[in-house]
């Protein structure tokens, strides 16, 4: 039995008249019958009594009319959901960011528009350690990454900038006389500290390059706020992105300037060159009509 029979029935069941119905469908009153009388043999079941003044639903046909009725009303949804799927208006979006581009906002205001744009797909996000992140995009676990750069990515993966601030130094209160948030800091003063790694090494390396020493690493905690813990309880000093001056407040801890052309770190959106679902396609669209944003 195919669809074609249930519709053919549907329609009968509603007009209960031979020649209105074949009209509306298209076709040939005798036609009809037969397939009428097809489904009647598959089922061994007769779904109608017939008189040559009318026709009406035996008790087997009223409970055949039911199901044929949610068999094609299930069919129209699933056409439709696949139409929908196939714009990218359906569907689920694998989201890996790192804690420091959760901070800057960007992440959660390419969501929302997203969202706005395309209620129908579920965006599920989670944050992946750094280094992970390209290769877990590559292998399609997940499908836009927000990271911090530079880093290295797969050749099938493209970036697009989305924020560009700079680093900026957390020290322990009292690290050196008059240090506070309103002073800055020669790379060279720093040379024989203690440094607590972030994910993203860039900047204590380039301030490190700067002041011609190479950094003593105690420990790299892994996120931005765990850095910045190792901080306030005195474990060294740290290179940090300068959202931090806005979004984190621990006790013992003083976000200093480094001095010299300031050293610039961006925030940005990573993703398969050849993406092929519509649904990712849709945010990455998004995502390249975005200006950068200066903090």
């Amino acid at each position: 039995m195919e669809l074609r029979h249930l519709h053919y029935f549907v329609v009968l069941a509603e007009e209960l008249h031979f020649a209105r119905a074949a009209e509306r469908l298209n076709i040939s009153p005798p036609t009809l019958t037969v397939q009428i009388q097809e489904i009647e043999r598959r089922l061994a079941a007769q779904l109608f009594t017939r008189t040559r003044r009318s026709v009406a639903l035996t008790s087997v046909g009223k409970v055949f009319l039911g199901e044929a009725q949610q068999v094609l009303e299930q069919f129209t949804k699933a056409e439709n959901a696949g139409r929908r799927a196939g714009r990218g208006e359906l569907g689920r979006i694998e989201i890996g960011y790192v804690g420091s581009a959760a901070y800057t906002g960007v992440l959660q205001e390419q969501m929302k528009q997203f969202t706005q744009k395309h209620p129908g797909v579920h965006l599920n996000a989670c944050e992946f350690p750094m280094d992970s992140l390209p290769q877990r995009i590559a292998a399609g676990e997940v499908d836009v990454g927000f990271v911090r750069l530079p880093m290295t990515l797969p050749p099938q993966l493209r970036q697009h900038v989305l924020v560009r601030d700079h680093f900026c130094l957390a020290v322990p209160v009292g690290f050196w006389e008059g240090g506070s948030e309103h002073c800055s800091v020669l790379p060279e003063q720093i040379s024989d500290a203690s440094f607590v790694m972030p994910e993203q090494s860039f900047g204590t390396f380039q301030v490190a390059s700067r002041g011609n020493f190479t950094p003593k690493i105690v420990s790299a905690p892994g996120s931005l706020l765990a850095v910045l813990t190792q901080v306030s309880i005195g474990n060294g000093i740290a290179v940090c992105p300068s959202i931090v001056r806005s979004i984190i407040k621990l006790p013992n801890v003083a976000l200093v300037d480094i001095s010299g052309e300031p050293i610039i770190s961006e925030v940005a959106a990573i993703f398969r060159f050849n993406e092929p679902a519509p649904t990712v396609k849709n945010m990455i669209s998004q995502i390249l009509t975005t200006d950068v944003t200066i903090q």
